[in-house]
């Protein structure tokens, strides 16, 4: 399961943004199922600004993003381990939280943009960049069959190639 910084959500929001594009592949796999996770933080540190430059449409966009996330609620164990997080790796306390919802919530990665901060050197969850996230393309899947969505690969062959 991914877990989501708002750096990224703020891209992914984006139709035009190239790094937006691979996360939003990510909430586009899921189906109708949640995307992933994140804290409740992300709904003031990613609404209140299209909020108060009346950015609707933007507004819409990241509320829509924000919907398909399970989110959790920064309770004390939450807290507490934000403290020992950012203490370790001298986060800020919003950016403590978000890598602490990403562990207490047991997640496989941490989704961020945020390479100063979140270096690879965090040792709870696997901190992953959105450029590291494989190319996603969507094929003609009426024509010919096939899955939503197909990983493209730089230098091995397609299941096609191989038969």
């Amino acid at each position: 399961m991914d877990c989501f910084d708002a750096d990224v959500l703020i891209y992914a929001a984006d139709p035009t943004n190239p790094t937006g594009r691979k996360v939003r592949a990510l909430f586009d796999a899921a189906g109708d199922e949640f995307a992933g996770v994140g804290s409740t933080l992300l709904l003031t540190e990613i609404l209140i600004k299209p909020a108060r430059q009346g950015k609707d449409d933007e507004a819409l966009a990241l509320a829509a993003l924000i919907g398909r996330l399970e989110l959790w609620a920064v309770d004390e164990g939450t807290a507490s381990l934000a403290v020992a997080l950012g203490a370790d790796y001298g986060l800020k306390a919003v950016d403590a939280t978000h890598l602490a919802t990403a562990v207490a919530a047991g997640a496989d990665r941490f989704i961020t943009n945020n390479r100063r901060d979140f270096t690879t050197e965090i040792v709870e969850v696997d901190i992953t960049y959105p450029d590291e996230l494989p190319d996603i393309v969507q094929p003609e899947q009426e024509r010919y069959g096939l899955p939503h969505y197909r990983t493209v690969a730089s230098s091995s062959p397609t299941p096609s190639s191989t038969s």
